[in-house]
C-alpha cells in the first residue's frame, strides 16, 4: 500500500453515513457526534445506545431543512442510494456488507472507513491526543491497531503538561510575525527561544521541573508493567494484544478500528 496521506476531516454539519449497529459502530457513532457530524445510520438492529440517539428518517429532505447536526436511524440492510449527499462512510458491519459499501462508493469518490477491514477501506481512522489545542493522531494504515494504541499512550506522556502555555505562546508569536512580515525560514528559531523563555523565571523553571517529575513517573510506569509481564516465547505466535488490558483506561477507549 503506498503511503497514506494524513488528513484532519471538518466534518461539523455534514453528513456521514454509519453502516452498522453493533458496539463498535456505536463507539464510531460517539466520535462522529463529537466532530459535529450530521450522523445517518443504517442497520437492521442496533444497540440500545443507538436507538436512543437518533430518530426514525421519514425522508431525506426533512432531514436536510433542520438545518442542525443530528443522527437519524434506518432500519434496513444497506443500500447504495443510502450513499445519496454524503461526504465520507463508515463501514461497520460484516466483511461481506463492508464491501458492498466499498464497491458501492467508489464510482461515487466517497472514502470509505472500513472497521478492522483494510481491504474495502479508502480511509483509515487514527489513534489521537488530543490537548490544550494540539491533535496528533497515529496510524498504522489500518494493519496494527493495538499498537496505535500504544503509541498513543507513549506520546500523551511525552508531551508537556503545560501545552497550553506552549500553544498560547506560539500563537501570539504568529500574530507578531505576520504583522512584521517575518519569512517562514526564521519563525522556527524563534519559537524555540520564545519557548525557552517560558522556563527562564522561578514560575517557568517550577514548570520544567514538574513535566519532568511527569515524564519520569511514566517511564517507571512503564518499566513497572514490563517487569511484572510474562516472559514471551520469540518462536510462539503473537498472543491477542488486546487481552488483559482494562476498558477502565481512558485511551484504551478510542483510538483506530478493532481495537475499540
Amino acid at each position: 500500500m503506498p503511503d497514506l496521506l494524513p488528513l484532519f476531516l471538518n466534518l461539523t454539519g455534514r453528513t456521514v453515513l454509519l453502516v452498522g449497529g453493533g458496539p463498535v459502530a456505536t463507539a464510531k457513532l460517539r466520535q462522529l457526534q463529537a466532530a459535529g457530524a450530521s450522523v445517518r445510520v443504517v442497520a437492521p438492529e442496533v444497540t440500545d445506545e443507538i436507538a436512543l440517539a437518533s430518530r426514525p428518517v421519514q425522508t431525506i429532505a426533512a432531514v436536510a431543512r433542520s438545518g442542525a447536526p443530528q443522527t437519524t436511524l434506518t432500519r434496513r440492510p444497506f443500500e447504495p442510494r443510502d450513499l445519496d449527499d454524503v461526504w465520507l462512510v463508515i463501514a461497520a458491519a460484516t466483511p461481506e456488507v463492508n464491501r458492498c459499501v466499498a464497491e458501492a462508493a467508489e464510482p461515487l469518490r466517497i472514502f470509505v472507513n472500513a472497521v478492522d477491514d483494510p481491504a474495502n477501506a479508502t480511509a483509515f481512522l487514527s489513534g489521537v491526543v488530543r490537548r490544550d489545542g494540539v491533535t496528533v493522531a497515529i496510524s498504522t494504515e489500518g494493519a496494527a491497531p493495538a499498537l496505535t494504541a500504544l503509541l498513543r499512550e507513549g506520546l500523551d506522556a511525552m508531551l508537556p503538561r503545560d501545552l497550553g502555555a506552549w500553544v498560547w505562546r506560539a500563537r501570539a508569536a504568529r500574530v507578531a510575525w505576520r504583522r512584521e512580515g517575518l519569512a517562514m525560514d526564521a519563525r522556527k528559531p524563534q519559537l524555540l527561544r520564545a519557548l525557552n523563555g517560558l522556563y527562564r523565571s522561578p514560575k517557568g523553571l517550577r514548570h520544567a521541573d514538574e513535566a519532568l517529575r511527569h515524564a519520569d513517573e511514566a517511564l517507571r510506569h512503564a518499566d513497572e508493567e514490563l517487569r511484572h509481564a510474562a516472559p514471551v516465547d520469540p518462536g510462539a505466535t503473537p498472543p491477542d494484544v488486546a487481552q488483559g488490558f482494562s476498558p477502565a483506561i481512558p485511551w484504551l477507549n478510542g483510538p483506530e478500528d478493532s481495537w475499540l
